[in-house]
């Protein structure tokens, strides 16, 4: 009985560790650098491939097309911007925090995603990842000094042929 008490007890402080560290991290986000960073991937997966080949033999996609909304509380875009990706596949998106008129920006109200592949063979959007619905700016994944980081994805396009048919009910 003394074992499970002390079990209960570690458990809870773990729990409130990770609670402060989370809350720690979050206000730190908040509160330092004029910018934030959202990076991630942006990658082509054919299904018409083994399934061994399907999961590992994901391509970068270069000049692939990211963007990002925010809106305010009421639900206002306040802010767009996109970026390509570079030949490895990869964006960063650089948002300055202080909008116009002097407003903060919440990245949590913030989403990334996918826009637009240049890779005709490779361009129809899939939501792996969120890519096609979009990620929101939960948790920063680095907070150091004056840079605040956040890091979605991979994103990914298929094929033409692997897309999804769209049946309309005529009945």
């Amino acid at each position: 009985m003394a074992q499970r008490i002390r079990t209960l007890v570690l458990l809870i402080e773990i729990l409130f560790l990770v609670s402060c560290v989370t809350h720690i991290t979050t206000v730190a986000a908040d509160n330092d650098g004029d910018v934030i960073h959202v990076a991630g991937k942006v990658m082509c997966q054919d299904c018409s491939l083994n399934y061994d080949e399907w999961i590992n033999g994901s391509e970068p996609i270069k000049g692939a097309v990211v963007s990002i909304t925010c809106m305010d509380e009421r639900r206002r875009v306040r802010y767009y911007g996109s970026d390509k990706t570079d030949e490895r596949g990869q964006f960063d998106l650089i948002v300055n925090k202080v909008l116009y008129g002097g407003k903060d920006l919440k990245p949590q109200l913030c989403n990334v995603r996918l826009v637009s592949s240049p890779d005709q063979s490779c361009n129809i959007p899939t939501n792996f990842g969120n890519g096609q619905t979009g990620v929101k700016l939960v948790r920063p994944f680095m907070v150091f000094k004056d840079l605040v980081k956040y890091v979605v994805g991979p994103f990914y396009y298929t094929t033409p042929m692997c897309e999804t048919p769209k049946f309309e009910n005529k009945y």
